[in-house]
């Protein structure tokens, strides 16, 4: 049976999407945001993706991105309500399989994912393992410090594929303890957090002397609130949603600076 994932932030998007391939002999995977998408494109393999191309948090070209960083081939249809030309024009950059406009019929789209199962597979090439020959390792350590599971994981496997050394853990008092035993180069530190926040663990680690970088991420867009992150030092402050590609180049530009 042929795997097919969906990703929109619409349940009932989902929900419709879902019968109509059901009924036509697909097995059906869904998700409503772009980091459980790609949590089910990596676990599942889909033989294709529907991605929609507006969602909060990480929208489609940003989902895209990474399924081309994991698979070079995937073929993935985009559904781009309310599109603008530059838009549909980086997704036909990043080789998106067919770019079909919302409120078309579904037979459209069925058909269209039917003539794509037709098509010959491409291989994608193995995808290379942090610390192997594939992959230049710069050396350089990071610890992701958030409590949700997906973001953490997400953001570990982005950078280790860049040659890090990422790992991560969901709070505080295991960050803390992880920093005693072997400190990182640089710290992504999610400021809200259950139990103890952000800026609690960014004051133990001064306390404790950490002389590495830390990177502020935020989902708050309240003024006030990233003042507050801002007073407490760290080297950049990302919010969230997070830009994967500014996150990337804001990394590498505290640790050069930090070997400068």
């Amino acid at each position: 049976m042929v795997k097919l994932l969906i990703i929109d932030d619409d349940r009932m998007n989902c929900d419709l999407l879902q019968s109509v391939f059901t009924r036509h002999g697909y097995q059906v995977l869904s998700a409503t945001s772009g980091i459980e998408g790609l949590a089910l494109f990596r676990q599942q393999a889909p033989r294709v993706t529907i991605l929609d191309l507006r969602m909060p948090e990480m929208d489609g070209l940003t989902v895209l991105k990474e399924i081309r960083a994991y698979d070079p081939y995937a073929p993935v249809i985009i559904l781009g309500g309310g599109a603008t030309d530059d838009q549909e024009n980086q997704a036909r950059g990043l080789r998106v399989t067919d770019f079909i406009r919302k409120g078309l019929s579904l037979d459209v789209l069925v058909e269209c994912v039917n003539r794509v199962v037709q098509l010959p597979v491409k291989s994608a090439p193995t995808l290379p393992v942090a610390g192997s020959a594939a992959v230049a390792d710069t050396g350089e350590s990071i610890l992701v410090v958030d409590d949700e599971l997906l973001v953490r994981d997400l953001l570990v496997q982005f950078l280790s594929l860049r040659g890090y050394r990422a790992f991560g853990v969901k709070g505080g008092p295991e960050a803390l303890s992880m920093v005693e035993q072997s400190p990182p180069d640089l710290i992504l530190l999610d400021l809200f957090m259950a139990g103890m926040d952000g800026a609690e663990v960014f004051r133990q680690l001064r306390h404790r002397d950490y002389a590495g970088e830390v990177i502020i991420i935020t989902g708050s867009h309240d003024e006030e609130r990233l003042d507050e992150a801002w007073d407490l030092g760290p080297q950049e402050v990302i919010g969230k949603p997070i830009d994967l590609e500014q996150l990337l180049m804001s990394i590498q530009l505290v640790l050069v600076c930090r070997e400068c």
